[in-house]
């Protein structure tokens, strides 16, 4: 099985997921991408927190839902993703979505970036958003 780990930063409380159910979907998002699960870890923390990483490593000044930091090789994928649950429950009200339906999209957003799915680039977010919404309709 492969190695996904599900951390907190401070005081934040765990988000009420299935990690179980969890890391088999994402290596199946992982298997439709031609990719391995490698190590990978999760870290929920708050906004001031992703505000601190943001800036410390990609010397950006603004507040965002998940930081990937990448360490895959060939086609085993790997890194650690921060999420902030607090961004994600803003987005989740902005976009009309639960806080539960957001945080798993914000979750699998990681996951496709480690399979290399951009989205920064012009018309780069909507095929991200595609790729969400297969990897969504698995669950």
């Amino acid at each position: 099985m492969n190695d996904i780990q599900w951390l907190t930063d401070g005081p934040m409380p765990m988000p009420a997921i299935d990690t179980s159910a969890l890391a088999g979907w994402i290596t199946e998002v992982a298997r439709r991408h031609d990719r391995i699960v490698g190590p990978l870890t999760y870290i929920f923390c708050n906004d001031e927190k992703i505000l601190e990483v943001n800036r410390q490593f990609l010397q950006h000044d603004y507040y965002t839902d998940i930081i990937t930091f990448d360490y895959s090789r060939g086609r085993m994928i790997s890194g650690d993703m921060f999420i902030s649950l607090d961004t994600v429950a803003t987005n989740a009200e902005k976009v009309s979505a639960t806080y539960d339906a957001e945080l798993l999209r914000v979750i699998i957003h990681g996951v496709l970036h480690l399979c290399g799915i951009n989205d920064k680039g012009p018309g780069e977010r909507e095929i991200m958003e595609r790729h969400e919404n297969d990897a969504l309709s698995l669950l």
